[in-house]
């Protein structure tokens, strides 16, 4: 098993939404892993826009509204991961060194982004892992990383360093180049990106030993995201649930959750599972459990579906990560990676002003 770690969203508009878009960057150590050994992904929300890794070697549209992206976007990125691939390589083996390991399957990831609330605010985030377990994040206020593990000292220590101020360009490219194309991206797709699905929903309820049942309610195939569920009795009592399941996404770009309450059996109690979502309007859906009409498989068929999709998913969406190269310290290679930038060019000095993440330093 290959440990994942779980990173948890000018053009004006008005955007009836929230937004956010990450990028994820992923090395491998070893190419026996059946994964490149290094890729890069964007993602939009939760649909992907982008993509490059070291087996296609080009920098790819994901969506026909990133088509509409010009051609020197692609080109210009194409040759910019082309020449990262090497450098991650040194990246990995960086870390590998500190960490005193000779061989396996070791990844380095990181992701970072911004997100676009619907109420105007903005928010930005970077952060590092190797291995499945956070190295060190920026903090995004201060504009300084922080180091989570001993071995990222080194690392953050050169990044805060008053010649690099790595954290103060990150910061900067999260709140301004980052917001353009956020903002670029989502005109181009606005239609997909907001388009409004209405919720299906299916309840069931399975009785267990000392009086109890088990209700599960089932919402899918909605868009967008954000979903508000619950279980109410006898139409006013909201019942406090005991498990609620991630909102997962479905192939077609639509998403479910499930969430489970145990209530007493008896007579004369009615339950109902409450639906609020935007493409409802005003109104909430209920959908009352009858313990007389149950559906049968379902429900649980659809669940095994979604379930195996999301795994395929997970693996693939979790993976990532990014670094960089400027100096050297004794037993170490210092790392420079390009990610995100308009400038081809850029000196490491103090006094460089460019805000992009194209200027983040390796570990």
């Amino acid at each position: 098993m290959i440990p994942l770690i779980l990173i948890i969203i000018g053009v004006s508009g008005v955007y009836c939404d929230s937004h956010s878009m990450r990028y994820y960057h992923t090395g491998v150590s070893s190419p026996g892993s059946g994964l490149p050994v290094y890729s890069l992904v964007g993602y939009l929300d939760d649909k992907e826009i982008e993509n490059y890794n070291s087996d296609t070697r080009q920098y790819l549209p994901k969506t026909e509204w990133m088509k509409k992206v010009g051609s020197d976007y692609w080109e210009r990125y194409t040759q910019r991961e082309q020449t990262t691939e090497p450098v991650y390589k040194n990246n990995i083996q960086t870390l590998m060194r500190r960490y005193n390991q000779t061989g396996g399957i070791h990844i380095v990831q990181s992701m970072y982004g911004c997100e676009l609330r619907d109420d105007g605010t903005t928010e930005g985030y970077n952060q590092h892992g190797y291995d499945g377990r956070e190295f060190m994040s920026l903090d995004t206020q201060r504009g300084i990383w922080i180091p989570t593990m001993n071995e990222a000292q080194i690392t953050t220590q050169r990044w805060n360093s008053p010649e690099i101020r790595m954290g103060e360009r990150n910061k900067n490219y999260l709140e301004n180049q980052c917001m353009e194309e956020l903002k670029q991206f989502i005109e181009y797709g606005r239609e997909d990106l907001e388009r409004r699905v209405p919720p299906e929903v299916k309840v069931w309820g399975h009785r267990q030993s000392d009086g109890v049942t088990r209700l599960q309610c089932l919402v899918y195939g909605f868009h967008p995201r954000p979903v508000e569920v619950k279980w109410v009795r006898n139409g006013e009592d909201d019942v406090p649930s005991d498990e609620m399941s991630p909102i997962l996404p479905h192939p077609d770009g639509t998403y479910q959750i499930r969430v489970s309450v145990e209530v007493p059996t008896r007579e004369g109690d009615t339950y109902s599972c409450h639906v609020d979502h935007s493409s409802l309007g005003d109104e909430t859906l209920s959908v009352i459990w009858d313990p007389k009409a149950e559906s049968g498989n379902t429900p649980i068929i659809i669940g095994v579906v979604v379930v195996a999709v999301v795994l395929i998913i997970g693996a693939v969406f979790g993976l990532i990560i990014y670094r960089r190269r400027s100096g050297k310290t004794p037993g170490d290679r210092t790392i420079y990676v390009p990610a995100r930038n308009n400038e081809e060019n850029a000196s490491n000095s103090s006094s460089n002003n460019d805000s992009s993440e194209d200027h983040q330093q390796g570990s």
